[in-house]
């Protein structure tokens, strides 16, 4: 049986992961409306995975028989100053979800729920994998600044990204 808690901090993530979602594909278009269209293939990978992972808590909570419950979410950002800015975003937006995770393995922690704490193992794998490929490219970006031509190299290593 999974608590009314564990369910409630479940549904809370699965919003955060579609707003997640929307954040990516308003970075997506703000890169392409810059030119970027290896960054906007980027975000728009990083859309999908974030529609993925909502779905992969909404699956989770089905199948231990409680109700997925979608709410409303607020706009996302729609406009950056430059790449650096959108990444520089990204990360402490996954630094944000890595936290809210985090938040719900302390409560299955608490509940004594295995089934939840194995089930987030994969998220919370998923995660350090998320910030450091968010930091590779800051990193990236970094290095191209000031240089167009190493800015179109970095942008056209970013639409090489392939699906996750």
């Amino acid at each position: 049986m999974i608590s009314d808690r564990t369910v409630n901090a479940i549904n809370a993530q699965i919003n955060r992961e579609y707003f997640s979602a929307f954040l990516y594909l308003a970075m997506a278009n703000d890169a392409m409306d810059k030119g970027f269209k290896g960054a906007a293939h980027w975000f728009t990978q990083q859309f999908k995975e974030e529609t993925e992972h909502a779905l992969r808590f909404s699956k989770y909570l089905e199948d231990r028989g409680a109700k997925v419950m979608l709410t409303g979410m607020d706009a996302p950002q729609t406009e950056w100053p430059d790449l650096l800015a959108m990444f520089n975003d990204a990360l402490a937006h996954e630094k944000k979800v890595t936290a809210w995770i985090n938040e719900i393995a302390d409560i299955a922690l608490d509940e004594r729920d295995f089934a939840t704490q194995n089930m987030l193992k994969w998220f919370i794998d998923e995660q350090v994998e998320e910030e450091a490929s968010v930091s590779d490219v800051i990193w990236m970006i970094e290095m191209s600044s000031g240089s167009k031509g190493a800015m179109f190299m970095a942008d056209r290593t970013l639409g090489k990204r392939k699906d996750d």
